[in-house]
């Protein structure tokens, strides 16, 4: 009977943590997918290519709520069993306090090891993805990155500028720039232009223009009288290198072991290792691995709603004090990795705060016996 009593209660968190998960995911997600509409919009990208890259970040913002929603679940769980009187069952089958608090620590391992599991491979897997993604994409919709009497650059090698669009929807005054290598570039003029689609691909027809192939050497000009320009074979600019967030673990811990060990950093194809970027390679690898930590210490304060029945006076005092300590070490596991660093004299103190913090409220917990029985 008393496994029976475990398992329900541990399924009434698992459950309550599924739901809300599902939901605060889907409602974050929807508000950034708003946020993110006008950067893959203005990058000329369509629908397909915005959804899936809103998509990928789902992955992100579940891990970013995992601690934060666990604590939630297990003090609302808590809290209706207690304002049910369902919990005055467990203690007349003689299930213990402590019992009960240990069996929703040992469950909060297993959310460890998820969030671990998303943090080091899924995250920025996903993250990456969702860049390349971005960055390997023919520009879709084309129109909506002209602005009149604007440079628009925001396509790799390519600058184009118009004066304004007449009645018949043509673009007047045009000038594209096209950065064709190094040294070398084309800059075309025309009088007008308007937008032409073929095979889903954008074409830009110009009238009445002159091309001038630019050089070290020399320039070359000639004039036409028409001609078209296939917009959808250029890319978005994209950066080339990944941000630290979307790298792999192994990758940020080769580059911290190089300058522990040896004092240098090192260059791949995608990542360039350097003494800038060694603090905020630290940070990463603490987020990822070490500030889980503090989902078995908020699990732990909320269990402390155990300890108290609603009819002790000021329950409700000591409810809101648990839910107040509890989003305060929800906020210094945000910010707490902002004060570790490569040799930094902080990393011991930040690492065994919410180490330290457990064990003394566990240890307060397990020898407060009258409470406990």
């Amino acid at each position: 009977m008393i496994k029976l009593i475990y398992k329900n209660f541990i399924l009434d968190i698992v459950k309550f943590f599924l739901i809300s998960t599902i939901s605060i995911t889907l409602i974050v997600w929807v508000i950034q997918a708003v946020n993110y509409l006008d950067f893959v919009s203005e990058d000329g990208h369509g629908f397909r290519v915005y959804f899936l890259y809103t998509l990928l970040s789902i992955p992100k913002i579940f891990s970013r709520l995992i601690i934060f929603l666990f604590f939630i679940s297990i003090f609302f769980i808590i809290s209706k069993y207690e304002d049910n009187n369902e919990i005055l069952v467990f203690w007349s089958h003689g299930v213990k306090k402590i019992n009960l608090i240990n069996a929703i620590i040992f469950s909060s391992i297993f959310f460890i090891l998820i969030q671990l599991i998303f943090n080091n491979f899924i995250v920025p897997k996903s993250q990456d993805m969702a860049r390349s993604y971005i960055r390997d994409s023919n520009i879709d919709y084309f129109p909506s990155l002209l602005r009149p009497k604007q440079f628009i650059d925001t396509v790799e090698n390519l600058t184009i500028f118009y004066e304004k669009r007449n009645s018949k929807g043509e673009y007047e005054n045009i000038f594209l720039k096209d950065n064709i290598g190094v040294m070398d570039s084309k800059i075309i003029s025309a009088k007008k232009g308007y937008m032409s689609t073929k095979d889903d691909n954008f074409f830009l027809i110009l009238d009445d223009g002159n091309i001038s192939n630019v050089n070290q050497k020399n320039i070359n000009s000639f004039t036409f009288k028409s001609t078209e320009i296939n917009l959808s074979k250029f890319k978005t600019k994209t950066t080339v290198f990944p941000k630290i967030q979307e790298l792999s673990t192994d990758t940020l811990v080769s580059c911290l072991k190089s300058f522990y060990f040896f004092n240098k950093g090192f260059s791949t194809p995608t990542f360039y290792c350097d003494k800038s970027s060694i603090e905020i390679i630290v940070q990463e690898i603490y987020k990822r691995n070490f500030k889980p930590i503090f989902l078995i210490l908020l699990s732990l304060i909320a269990s402390c709603l155990i300890i108290k029945s609603k009819d002790v006076k000021h329950y409700f005092k000591f409810k809101t004090f648990i839910f107040i300590f509890g989003v305060i070490n929800l906020i210094i596991a945000e910010v707490s990795g902002q004060f570790v660093g490569f040799n930094n004299d902080n990393n011991l103190y930040v690492l065994l705060y919410p180490v330290i913090l457990f064990l003394s409220i566990y240890l307060f917990l397990a020898f407060r016996g009258r409470s406990m029985s």
